[in-house]
């Protein structure tokens, strides 16, 4: 037996545990202490490890829950709680939702189809939405109800709305609204610098009250869905040049510009290019923004400096083409030597705003002609497709004659591209003394008058012919005020340089050869290309409408011609085109002739 002091505890087989106080980490509660073996624990406490394992049991059972309504809260592509238009599309696959979506769309198309009610700058009309592609992008929309941002919490408590995406046709809704704007709105005043002479001329920019097209689709994009009127606001744009930007282009290059000549040198001699020349080819060019941007028309340039480049340059001549033998032969053209064009615009710009050393360096540089030999060949001109003749009296001593003779030389042997447009005025140019015309009755203010060039019309009905049976596309001509029997009626031209031409449109995919030849009493133009129709006839209506000439009398002298009058009438002319043996085109042509008054030279009889 073993003895102890007097202070010692009873006996006892079970071990003695030292616990250490722990304190509870969020309710701020006194230190839990476990009680000694055998001694009461002081109350109604819980052994520590009994509480732990309480608490263990509670996070376990929460921890349970919580993994079990995530799995609830992120099931599907779209968040839980996530609708559009109304309609719950939480929780689904895009698929589905996709479908929950378009069944929603096809429960409002009757709503959705109503025309909207728009008002413009107090105009009011309505749009029908399927006019401007006014529509619910559903992918899109799906998409975006996917990609909702959603907190874990909020999936199992929140809720969202996405609101759909909206498409509309930009384009198509402005034109609409333009419309119902009419010619209320009021356009920027452009910014723009131009020359009168050598003074620079200044139009100030001022803003305008206009449609935004993108502002608008926003409007009407909302307005929509809402199914409300819908009012769009005209928005105040300013141009991009600024008063204040263009009183310094006016100071910095505009008027020094002018200020002085410039000399272009280059390996063959100098040119001296004058203000007047540079007023005339500097332009300031406004973009649709109001932006004012200088540049050097070399085009102008040239233009305006006449025949000083033929000192230094040497134009390229295209490739040629005459009929040999009754063939169409190809002359090949030669390569010339001129300006670099985008050089010279550049170098001449960087010296304007200059007052000294006002010199640029032009560099002459191989061109190439417009049209080669090989290009012209393969262009399908191998065949007459029509000649038209028409008769003149006089022979070629007349003055009238050689004008005649003189045009048709000029535009003897011109190839016309396919899709392009011949001018008979801009071929010429103007028919003058200098250009070799010469005086010969004109018709001026329905008199027939001595004037330089007369005899040309002929050849312009001559030419209108050939490309009319041809098939050719007529662009721009005038009959003659009255009608000659040298012609054919209503299928005729006049020309007047330069408020009369004569125009037509290679309409075809090969290239047309003007083929001119003359005699002493006769003109002839034929045209060269591939045949494509089978023919070209002309089917008259009859006239009507006759009126018979007056006679007056003029003051005798050298210019007044009398004539001996010719009736007015009316009549339609039809083109009739056919081609595989059916008629392809019928096309119309009318024209109202006045009655030629009867010139008498001389006094009326008493």
């Amino acid at each position: 037996m073993t003895l102890y002091g007097e202070n010692s505890p009873p006996a006892d087989d079970r071990p003695t545990v030292q616990v250490t106080a722990v304190t509870w980490p969020d309710d701020g509660a006194e230190p839990i202490t476990a009680a000694a073996p055998g001694e009461p624990d002081g109350g109604p406490r819980r052994p520590r490890r009994v509480r732990m394992l309480l608490a263990a049991g509670i996070t376990g059972g929460v921890i349970a829950a919580v993994a079990g309504a995530g799995t609830w809260a992120y099931a599907g592509d779209v968040p839980r709680g996530t609708s559009v238009l109304g309609t719950e599309l939480g929780g689904r696959s895009r698929a589905d939702a996709d479908r929950e979506l378009r069944a929603e769309l096809d429960r409002r198309a009757a709503t959705l189809a109503t025309p909207l009610k728009v008002t413009v700058d107090g105009r009011t009309a309505e749009i029908n939405p399927a006019d401007v592609g006014l529509t619910v992008d559903v992918p899109a929309t799906v998409a975006a109800a996917a990609e909702a941002d959603a907190h874990p919490v909020s999936r199992l408590v929140g809720s969202r709305t996405v609101e759909p995406v909206v498409t509309v046709d930009v384009g198509r809704l402005d034109d609409a609204l333009r419309k119902v704007l009419g010619n209320q709105a009021q356009g920027m005043t452009m910014p723009a610098i131009t020359y009168q002479g050598t003074t620079p001329k200044v139009v100030q920019p001022k803003p305008g009250l206009a449609l935004n097209p993108e502002r608008s689709a926003d409007v009407v994009r909302a307005g929509w869905l809402a199914g409300a009127p819908v009012t769009v606001p005209l928005v105040e744009t300013h141009p991009a040049t600024t008063p204040e930007e263009l009183d310094r282009m006016v100071s910095e290059l505009a008027k020094p510009a002018v200020a002085a000549p410039v000399t272009l040198r280059t390996n063959k001699g100098q040119v001296t290019i004058p203000p007047a020349a540079i007023a005339k080819s500097l332009r300031f060019g406004a973009d649709k923004t109001g932006k004012l941007t200088p540049s050097v028309d070399v085009k102008r340039l040239r233009a305006a400096l006449g025949d000083k480049l033929a000192a230094i340059e040497v134009p390229p001549k295209n490739a040629t083409m005459t009929i040999a033998g009754g063939r169409p032969t190809a002359k090949e053209g030669k390569a010339g030597q001129q300006l670099d064009t985008a050089a010279l615009s550049r170098d001449l710009l960087a010296v304007l705003p200059k007052a000294e050393g006002r010199e640029v360096t032009g560099e002459l540089t191989p061109t190439p002609p417009e049209l080669t030999g090989e290009k012209l060949a393969g262009l399908g001109i191998k065949e007459r497709v029509s000649t038209f003749t028409t008769r003149f009296t006089g022979g070629m001593a007349s003055s009238r004659s050689q004008n005649i003779a003189t045009i048709a030389r000029k535009v003897d042997g011109t190839v016309v591209l396919p899709g392009k447009t011949f001018s008979l005025n801009g071929h010429t140019g103007e028919r003058g003394y200098a250009q070799g015309y010469r005086d010969a009755p004109v018709i001026l203010d329905g008199k027939l008058v001595p004037g330089v060039g007369g005899g040309t019309s002929q050849f312009t009905t001559t030419l209108f012919n050939a490309t009319y049976y041809a098939g050719l596309q007529d662009v721009e001509h005038k009959p003659h005020s009255y009608w000659f029997d040298r012609y054919p009626a209503v299928i005729e031209s006049t020309i007047f340089w330069p408020d009369l031409d004569f125009k037509f449109r290679n309409n075809t995919e090969y290239g047309v050869l003007i083929d001119t030849s003359y005699t002493s009493s006769t003109i002839t133009v034929s045209i060269w290309s591939t045949k494509i129709y089978d023919s070209v006839k002309t089917e008259y209506g009859p006239r009507r409408n006759i009126t018979t000439p007056k006679q007056i009398h003029l003051a005798p002298g050298p210019s007044c011609i009398e004539t001996n009058g010719i009736n007015g009438f009316t009549q339609d002319a039809f083109r009739v085109i056919k081609k595989g043996g059916v008629v392809v085109k019928r096309e119309k042509f009318t024209w109202r002739y006045d009655a030629e008054p009867r010139y008498v030279c001389g006094p009326k009889p008493s």
